[in-house]
């Protein structure tokens, strides 16, 4: 396994990039429409951006400080208190329910499954709440306990909008509070990552662990890119293929990375990866 560090100690600058590459992943996913280079601006430069929606703007910046508040420890808690102060940092000023449970019922986009009903919302959630206590009690394994924990709070739905986004953070909480750094959700990984909720009311959350355990080995490789040494610099496919010596080609890294038996991170639109985990797949795949 990649070896990983306490993500609240690494310096100021690297952790803000990290905070750069989760707010744009998980407002992306959701339609925002900012670039990553443009988020990298407007919480990096604090500059704003021409030609893109005011709504779009709010959500990189006020979802950048939740996302704080939660890495800081402010905010630490897998809680109903704690959904209810992140969705208001977020949606202050966007939604005019912000930080408050939905009223109404709703249904879930794309989804055959519909959401406890109204007047069942408050004990759904109460429930949630116990059993993810009854599971920290119980050490039940971090990807499973994150995967239940995940789905059981998008299948409640308890607000109006932005669902997702609460969700997410509320995952991270969950990962940094068993030492694990972010995850980052991002664009590239909607369709896997939506294809394992859904799936997952068909009891099969295991699909679920998998994707999250898939995505963390990636965020992993992001941040010691961050933090660790020479061979911890993500490369392109073509680059690690020039430099691993393994006789690897491009094609061979981007079909086991899709497989999830090698670490790897879709960005800029394209794959990267680093010597450490290609090491790591060979002797792996060595032992067999």
């Amino acid at each position: 396994m990649l070896d990983r560090g306490g993500v609240r100690i690494i310096p100021e600058k690297t952790l803000l990039e990290s905070l750069i590459l989760n707010t744009w992943g998980t407002n992306a996913i959701e339609g925002n429409t900012l670039t990553l280079d443009e988020v990298t601006k407007v919480i990096e430069e604090g500059m704003t951006v021409p030609n893109r929606p005011v709504r779009d703007l709010f959500e990189t910046i006020q979802h950048s400080s939740a996302l704080k508040e939660v890495v800081s420890r402010k905010i630490s808690e897998i809680s109903m208190k704690s959904a209810l102060e992140l969705h208001n940092m977020i949606f202050h000023g966007i939604l005019i329910d912000a930080g408050q449970w939905r009223t109404v019922n709703v249904r879930i986009s794309g989804s055959r499954y519909s959401p406890p009903r109204v007047e069942k919302l408050i004990s759904s959630l109460q429930q949630w709440e116990n059993h993810y206590l009854e599971m920290e009690m119980k050490r039940i394994d971090v990807f499973s306990q994150a995967a239940e924990v995940h789905f059981d709070f998008e299948s409640i739905h308890p607000f109006s909008d932005g669902n997702g986004r609460v969700g997410r953070l509320l995952l991270n909480i969950h990962f940094l509070n068993h030492n694990w750094p972010l995850i980052n959700i991002l664009p590239h990984d909607r369709d896997s990552y939506l294809n394992a909720l859904e799936a997952a009311h068909g009891h099969r959350l295991d699909r679920l662990t998998d994707f999250l355990e898939r995505d963390m080995a990636g965020s992993l490789i992001y941040m010691l890119d961050l933090i660790g040494s020479e061979e911890d610099k993500l490369l392109t496919l073509k680059e690690a293929k020039e430099e691993s010596g393994t006789g690897y080609s491009s094609k061979y890294l981007a079909l086991r990375i899709m497989q999830g038996e090698l670490p790897g991170i879709w960005i800029n639109n394209r794959w990267k990866t680093s010597p450490t985990a290609i090491n790591l797949y060979r002797e792996i795949k060595g032992r067999g």
